[in-house]
């Protein structure tokens, strides 16, 4: 059973879900001021349910979630506003749900990956590119760089996982 706090959270994150996913699968972007409204929702959930120490909490899972994202983002596997927007949820959840959080969304990407390859007829050619990456991460090799497909329907709308994961995670980890 989900505790109070988990479902104030998840009373803020479903709707804001269903706006991310609706204009990241739509027009491939997450709007900044949705961004800017979670990570200020973020930090004022937490101040005013947890004081000092929820403020804390929340500031330390917008930068670990952050920096999570930012890392994906270098190697070019992320969008910067995934970034952000994962960092705004990191604010929602806090810094000991940024970890599980993480590894949800890693996963739901990836099985929306899979559809969205599966779906465009692109698997082979997506199997040799992350081949290729793997290669690259080994020393002495070179990261190949991909350019982004002038088919949006090829790119993956990753703001959808960051949302679901988040719902998801707070479901399964929220005390």
């Amino acid at each position: 059973m989900l505790s109070p706090t988990a479902i104030v959270l998840q009373f803020f994150l479903v709707p804001l879900a269903v706006i991310i996913i609706y204009n990241d699968v739509r027009y491939r972007r997450i709007p900044n001021p949705y961004v800017l409204a979670t990570l200020i929702s973020g930090l004022t959930l937490n101040l005013v349910m947890g004081g000092l120490q929820g403020g804390l909490n929340s500031i330390g899972g917008c930068v670990l979630a952050f920096i999570l994202m930012f890392i994906l983002h270098v190697f070019g596997a992320m969008g910067a506003g995934d970034v952000k927007l994962f960092a705004a949820i990191g604010s929602v959840i806090g810094v000991q749900l940024v970890l599980p959080t993480f590894v949800v969304v890693v996963l739901t990407g990836g099985l929306l990956a899979l559809v969205t390859t599966l779906r465009s007829g692109v698997f082979r050619t997506t199997m040799f590119r992350v081949l290729q990456i793997l290669v690259g991460l080994l020393p002495g090799w070179q990261m190949p760089k991909f350019s982004v497909p002038a088919d949006r329907r090829l790119t993956i709308p990753y703001g959808a996982a960051i949302t679901i994961g988040a719902i998801i995670s707070i479901a399964i980890f929220h005390r």
